[in-house]
């Protein structure tokens, strides 16, 4: 069995990274007033060209730029789409983790405007990784058209604007597309759309909070997949697109727990991408039965590594995890990643730079050991 030529790939990794302690300190000293948005710039420049280097020092036929220059793995980007702005009041999580548990509270969202896209969005971040990338293919992660959405619901979204919810997806798949062709227009092959809904909605809690909501708690995956599939109708053949899918991962915690049972038939027969980034790494996230749904074409990248602390799983217990997936999916339509990013946000995963890197080095090792 050979190496992947094309996207996702045997190694591969969920985007987020560790941020350096001088980026830290710079985005620290911006905030403050201290030091201007060019001087930022510049840092993010540096601890980005580095990055891109490490990852393909390790072996990895994927860079990104870790996300270096996004405060969250999603806000970034959703803030900056037409008719989405920043809501007075607060939005609270509650994540948990092995001690207890922890609240992440930012600004919630308000769709008070027709959506649209004013200009693509994170362009020049892209083109600036795909310039500094030698070996690797660039990657750019997106968060999915499902998380303007779920971020709030139907209560997020003005009844004046959108009376009804159909005119508000036609123009969000509508954005999305146009997003996809302008990023295949600067030579984007490889885009990965990052949603944690279709996971959360594993977990009957949060299917009862969408029911509380307003949405269909039964049905809603249906409607997600749909228009992640419009978004992507008019995308370039030579662009792989993969979507990656966990429970939360903010400072080493999880918002939600489940196996993929509820939404994996839809899931993996409907969702027109080239591979499922699954996570993987613990009982919170159920058997591999799920894979049983997986038809001829698809990629599925097992997330058992995970970024949620630093202990380094053992080659053998990988290999025992990637055979009994083969049980239910072709070992040549699998590959190997982390569970998740390493660093959603910007405060990043209780671990160590040194233990990130030994772990991706880990997944580029067994990959090639497994599939050659």
């Amino acid at each position: 069995m050979s190496a992947r030529l094309r996207p996702p790939y045997r190694a591969d990794h969920v985007g987020s990274l560790l941020r350096p302690p001088e980026l830290l300190e710079a985005r620290a000293e911006f905030a403050a007033g201290r030091i201007p948005a060019d001087r930022l710039r510049e840092v993010e420049d540096d601890a980005i060209r580095t990055v891109v280097r490490k990852q393909e020092e390790v072996g990895l036929q994927t860079a990104t730029d870790g996300e270096f220059r996004r405060t969250s793995w999603h806000m970034d980007y959703i803030y900056r789409l037409g008719g989405v702005h920043r809501a007075e009041e607060q939005l609270t999580v509650k994540f948990r983790n092995a001690a207890g548990g922890l609240e992440f509270t930012s600004a919630a969202l308000r769709v008070d405007g027709r959506i649209t896209l004013p200009e693509p969005i994170f362009a020049d971040d892209f083109t600036f990784v795909k310039d500094e990338a030698s070996t690797a293919t660039a990657k750019l992660t997106i968060p999915s058209p499902s998380m303007v959405h779920y971020r709030g619901g139907r209560a997020a979204i003005d009844p004046s604007v959108y009376p009804e919810l159909d005119e508000f997806w036609a123009d969000l798949s509508a954005a999305y597309a146009e997003q996809v062709r302008a990023l295949g227009a600067l030579g984007c092959t490889y885009l990965q759309l990052d949603d944690t809904s279709l996971a959360y909605l594993n977990d009957p809690a949060q299917r009862e909070m969408m029911a509380a909501q307003g949405g269909d708690p039964l049905h809603q995956h249906e409607r997600y997949i749909a228009q992640i599939n419009a978004s992507l109708a008019g995308r370039p053949d030579g662009m792989a697109v993969t979507t990656h899918m966990c429970r939360g991962n903010f400072r080493s915690s999880w918002a939600a727990e489940g196996g993929y049972d509820f939404v994996a038939e839809a899931l993996f027969t409907q969702l027109d991408v080239d591979g499922f980034f699954l996570e993987y790494d613990d009982e919170r996230s159920g058997d591999f039965s799920p894979l049983r749904f997986v038809p001829p074409g698809k990629q599925v990248v097992l997330g058992l590594v995970t970024t949620k602390r630093g202990v380094l799983e053992t080659k053998d217990e990988l290999k025992r995890r990637i055979d009994e997936a083969a049980k239910f999916v072709p070992l040549a339509q699998l590959c190997l990643s982390p569970q998740c990013g390493f660093s959603s946000t910007v405060e990043g995963n209780t671990l160590t730079h040194d233990e990130q890197w030994a772990k991706l080095r880990l997944i580029v090792e067994v990959a090639s050991e497994v599939w050659g």
